[in-house]
């Protein structure tokens, strides 16, 4: 640590002279990088999609539990399962000031079924057959099949509703309904909204919030010691945030997070095949110990791809706590023998990327299963091919996190469902299981929530006793920011819902 912030020593002395304290009037938020684009119905890397839902209104918005509420629509009925029918607010306009009526909702949904935008969106609405609009305050989805995704897929942070006739050069003059308007964008550079004043809801306190790009950490860090920017959330390393505690300025905020890391095995290798061995594997690795030393504390053990904070989350399932003399003695009974000059069982490789938090994690897993006779080799490859090979299949284990897909409990179905093998979805290690199939195709179609919960508890066991995944961690999400900002909390999923009620000191 000692090195790193000499580096930033020396990087502040560039800086002091090209950056400035932010205005009095305006909250400036670092972030890594750029949206990719703005337009709700396209854009879907992290930054658009939470700069965006401050600026767009969906028709249902998410709770702390993920269950989903009214927003847009202030109710909704499900006649039968093919069948939704929203009722919409009538005192909402867009920043333009035009009224928002059942044809903008409709417009939103067609445009990214008919190609008139071209967005990867498009194939979360392939079961809906028609959207009508018979009265300006209501919308009726009719669907194909039954899919009780639908909701969520119309929930903030999935698609934001946007006015009749916006095409596909919408991102270059956003309108929305919500809390804040769009005022520019640069990129690389900067994004900046302010204030809707008309806003329908309840008004947001800052006049103006400046998104700062900042894409190194270490300058990110820098930026908040010196006051040129006011916050960041979750864009800092443990151990930079570690430092930054101490400095008298600045607090930290700290809420349990989403955001999944898991361990997953190829389930066509001869050897990890056998869940004897992903048992042992599972036994033989302790968490505890990674997160205290690498996350300096900043995540919590996870037993299910799902949040403990979800509704369906299910807790009570088969758990693999540090236990190395039980992984030998799994390893024994497997019929797998320690050599006597080595003291090695046999060989694994473990593909990860080249970045730095990934890489100590495989060097710790490769010391921890060293003691139950296991030798881990380690492949580093650059991102782009390290995940081309997770995605083809060329790997025995690796090591990626969820991060937003793991609140809806359709990711089931993306990532463990034997139809979902790639390319087609992410069923990267090639899972298969009949019961757990019949389980997704139930709660995707089961409109009942009490049902829903059973099944997708139902579903968490199986997977826990069959292990696909080792499940490693959720990330605690982190604000940092300075005294000038008050009421500010983290949220659980890392958006900037706290810029909803932030306030700034005189």
């Amino acid at each position: 640590m000692r090195k790193a912030w000499l580096v930033m020593a020396a990087v502040s002395l560039l800086l002091l002279s090209c950056t400035q304290r932010p205005k009095s009037d305006t909250l400036v938020v670092i972030i890594e990088s750029s949206p990719a684009n703005l337009d709700p119905r396209v854009g879907t890397d992290a930054q658009s999609e939470r700069i965006g839902k401050l600026i767009f209104d969906s028709l249902v918005r998410r709770d702390e539990h993920f269950n989903l509420q009214p927003s847009l629509a202030e109710r909704w009925e499900i006649p039968d399962p093919r069948t939704y029918i929203f009722h919409l607010r009538r005192d909402v306009r867009f920043h333009d000031g035009t009224r928002l009526t059942a044809r903008d909702v409709k417009w939103t949904l067609d445009s990214m079924r008919d190609g008139t935008v071209l967005t990867p969106k498009a194939s979360t609405f392939k079961t809906v057959d028609r959207v009508e609009a018979p009265d300006e305050a209501t919308v009726i989805v009719h669907l194909t099949e039954p899919n009780a995704t639908l909701l969520w897929n119309v929930s903030d942070g999935a698609v934001g509703i946007v006015p009749f006739g916006s095409g596909k050069d919408f991102n270059q003059r956003l309108v929305g309904t919500g809390p804040f308007k769009f005022v520019r964008a640069v990129q690389d550079s900067e994004v900046v909204i302010a204030r809707n004043d008309e806003y329908w809801g309840d008004k947001a306190h800052v006049t103006q919030v400046r998104f700062a790009v900042v894409p190194d950490a270490t300058t990110r860090a820098l930026e908040l010691r010196k006051g040129s920017a006011d916050i960041a959330s979750n864009a800092l390393s443990a151990d930079m945030t570690e430092t930054l505690r101490k400095e008298k300025d600045l607090l930290v905020q700290v809420a349990p997070g989403t955001i999944y890391s898991y361990l997953a095995f190829n389930l066509r290798d001869p050897l990890l095949k056998d869940v004897r061995i992903r048992q042992a594997l599972a036994y033989a690795i302790d968490r505890e110990a990674i997160i205290r030393y690498l996350w300096r504390g900043l995540a919590e053990p996870a037993d299910s791809v799902l949040p403990p904070q979800h509704w369906a989350y299910e807790g009570e399932v088969q758990k693999y706590p540090y236990d190395p003399a039980r992984a030998r003695r799994i390893l024994e009974d497997a019929g797998y023998r320690a050599d006597p000059a080595t003291g090695v069982r046999f060989h694994l490789v473990m593909k990860t990327s080249t970045e730095e938090t990934t890489r100590l994690m495989a060097a710790v897993f490769q010391q921890q299963l060293r003691e139950v006779g296991i030798a881990l080799d380690i492949r580093t490859f650059e991102f782009a091919t390290f995940y081309s090979d997770v995605v083809k299949g060329a790997f025995q284990m690796y090591s990626l996190r969820w991060i937003g897909g793991n609140e809806d409990p359709d990711i089931f179905e993306h990532i463990f469902h034997s139809a979902s093998f790639p390319p087609k979805r992410a069923n990267r290690s090639y899972y298969a299981n009949p019961k757990v199939d019949a389980l997704i195709d139930e709660g995707r179609k089961t409109i009942d929530p009490a049902r829903r919960k059973q099944i997708y508890s139902a579903l968490q066991k199986i997977v826990a006793g069959d292990l696909p995944y080792v499940h490693l961690w959720y990330l605690d999400s982190v604000l940092l920011h300075n005294r000038r900002v008050g009421n500010v909390h983290p949220s659980a999923s890392g958006n900037y819902d706290f810029l909803l009620t932030a306030e700034l000191a005189p």
